[in-house]
Order: structure tokens, then sequence, then C-alpha cells
């Protein structure tokens, strides 16, 4: 089962064991008191979270030699965990669902999605271009917002989104 890294964890603040949360996940709900979660350093389970603060404590964390030897771990979910525990909205993906579908444009394959960058208007596809197209001295990679009007259908049993202007920026690219 492939590892989702949900959230990062930085340093140690105040004598408590609290340190800093950085949450990458679009679902800030699933951290709450006595959720469990991997980490590179074993399962932590969440004793006291401040989002406002951006602060989290871990049962057993309880002086800050103990949070600093947590510095830098990332928290992880799976594909499947994930889909049970969190409800998405008509037309909303998780990243795990959009990574390696193929970019369709009137009919033409343009290229596979690679990666999403987030950005603060919205969240862009990272597109590696066709070989094909990449012969024909088109950059190997572009980014597409992944929003309306670029967006026209995302279709996860058949792999693939289907766009329209992606052509256009990927030639001005």
């Amino acid at each position: 089962m492939k590892k989702l890294a949900i959230a990062r964890l930085g340093r140690s603040v105040g004598l408590k064991g609290e340190m800093r949360f950085f949450d990458l996940s679009d679902f800030p709900e699933q951290f709450q008191e006595g959720a469990s979660f991997e980490s590179d350093r074993g399962k932590l389970t969440i004793e006291r979270i401040n989002p406002q603060r951006g602060t989290i404590k871990f049962v057993g964390i309880n002086t800050p030699e103990d949070a600093k030897k947590l510095t830098n771990a990332y928290l992880y979910s799976d594909e499947q965990k994930s889909k049970e525990q969190l409800n998405l909205n008509e037309g909303e993906y998780f990243w795990f669902e959009i990574i390696g579908l193929d970019i369709y444009e009137n009919s033409e394959y343009l290229g596979k999605v690679q990666d999403i960058q987030r950005m603060p208007q919205s969240d862009y596809l990272l597109v590696q271009t066709a070989p094909d197209l990449i012969q024909k001295n088109l950059p190997k990679s572009f980014l597409l917002p992944f929003s309306d009007p670029f967006i026209v259908d995302v279709d996860l049993q058949k792999r693939r989104i289907v766009v329209a202007g992606a052509r256009d920026i990927l030639e001005a690219s």
C-alpha cells in the first residue's frame, strides 16, 4: 500500500513537547485528538492540536528533547484509509487519483500528469509532455491549471483527463 505524506513536523515549541505542524493535505479535519498516524519515526497519536498556532503534541512526547527527535518527520496515510475516512464532493478528487492520468485535447494525447503544484490561486497539473510532441521541439513539461475552463472531464476509470486550451499553454511554454 502506497504511503501518502499528509503532514510534516517542524521544530520543538515550548517546554511540554509541542511541535510546529505543517498540514500537507486538503483535509485538516483528519487531525483530531486521539487520531493515530504512521510516521518516519513510528506510530504517533495526537494528544493536542492547535491549528491557529500551527502546533501539535503527541501522546508520550513530553519534553523538548523528545520533540526534537521528531523534527522533520512526516505523518502518513494510505489511499484506502483516505478514501474510507474522507468524503469528497462532486468534482473533487484525491491527488493520488489524478497523478498518472493521461491528458487529451480534441483526441490528441498531450502527456501524463506527473505531479500537482499548489499555488495560491489554483492547483496546477505538472504534465510530462508526450514524447512525439517533445520531438517537435515542444517543452518536456508544462503546467496546466486544474480549474475551469481548462478541465473538461476527469474519467478515473479510463485514466484520462479531457482538457481545453492546454495545447496553447504547451506551445507558449
